[in-house]
């Protein structure tokens, strides 16, 4: 295989807060992404899926220099980002975007769908022509499935899908090697959800981009990743081939965010429900727990979980998890 586009390496990602009054302030800290590593190659698509306040869109930034990381590095193409001085890295951002979750609120209300779409490109190439940027402009238009005599429209005369589109044309309008997707189909329908996954895909396909897509939903990511990383209170719980994963995931985590993917047929989400174990909600990011993170809600856990914090390391078939007990448990869906 070729050597990776993208290598983060024990990436973290700490905010800091206090409490308490003057004389008794206290420092506490949050650990919002913990220690995480992947590589990313070029055309391949890497799912990151967890439940909300997993860290996901949190190492999203932090990939990007949005968020400053307290340790780690994100190496592009052998390159060091956390190094690199503000300008150095905002040029960086010709090769590496981002597509947001809100398709609305993403989009300056004040300014046309052109405008939104060439802004990259007056920003990093001021000196382009006029007629070639509009040029340009209306070709990603046409890219994206929008009509390019929309060009002097307003977001509010848009559908969120539309929107979307033009949030994904603007992204790829710089030609990005590599596209992070935070969430792009939360906020749309299922039909539109669709829709956006395929031009995604498509757009990959006949671009060769690298893509990071950021869920929450294990059945949207199964569509469009080639491996998939699941994260929990900012540690990966497991990195797995996606039909590897889909067919016998390898941590309790990843098979209760399986049974917990709605099912339409009646009868079979019935009998869905009664096998549903992850209950309550994640402890206190400020407090985690010894040992592994998950035991509090893992029904399989044994003494050791609650003193030993589970090393992420690699199985037989290359597929990476971090569980005591990975080989002990059958865990076939």
């Amino acid at each position: 295989m070729s050597n990776p586009v993208l290598r983060v390496q024990d990436l973290a990602v700490n905010f800091c807060s206090h409490t308490g009054g003057f004389l008794r302030r206290k420092e506490r800290v949050l650990r919002a992404v913990n220690g995480i590593s992947f590589e990313l190659h070029a055309s391949e698509t890497l799912g990151i899926v967890g439940e909300s306040g997993s860290g996901k869109s949190t190492l999203a930034r932090a990939i990007l220099g949005l968020i400053k990381p307290s340790r780690g590095r994100v190496m592009w193409l052998g390159e060091n980002l956390t190094e690199l001085e503000e300008e150095a890295l905002r040029q960086k951002r010709k090769e590496i975007q981002i597509v947001f979750q809100d398709p609305v609120a993403s989009l300056n209300p004040r300014m046309t769908a052109g405008d939104i779409i060439s802004e990259p490109l007056w920003t990093f190439y001021p000196n382009m022509a006029g007629l070639q940027v509009e040029e340009r402009t209306r070709g990603m238009m046409k890219m994206v499935g929008l009509l390019p005599n929309q060009i002097n429209r307003y977001p509010h005369e848009f559908s969120g899908g539309q929107c979307q589109r033009i949030g994904i044309a603007r992204a790829l309008v710089l030609n990005p090697r590599l596209v992070i997707c935070d969430e792009p189909v939360s906020a749309l329908d299922v039909s539109i959800q669709a829709q956006i996954i395929n031009l995604l895909k498509d757009l990959q396909k006949k671009l060769g981009l690298a893509l990071i897509f950021v869920a929450h939903d294990l059945s949207v990511v199964k569509h469009i990743s080639d491996r998939v990383m699941v994260m929990y209170m900012g540690c990966s719980m497991e990195v797995s081939q996606r039909d590897a994963l889909y067919r016998r995931p390898l941590h309790p985590y990843t098979s209760a965010l399986m049974k917990s993917v709605p099912i339409p047929d009646p009868k079979l989400a019935a009998k869905a429900r009664q096998d549903r174990w992850l209950t309550g909600d994640m402890p206190s990011p400020y407090n985690p727990p010894r040992g592994c993170i998950f035991h509090t809600r893992c029904p399989y856990k044994v003494k050791r979980c609650e003193a030993d914090v589970p090393a992420l390391r690699r199985m037989e078939n290359g597929d990476w998890v971090a569980c005591h007990r990975a080989e002990d448990l059958d865990l076939s869906i």
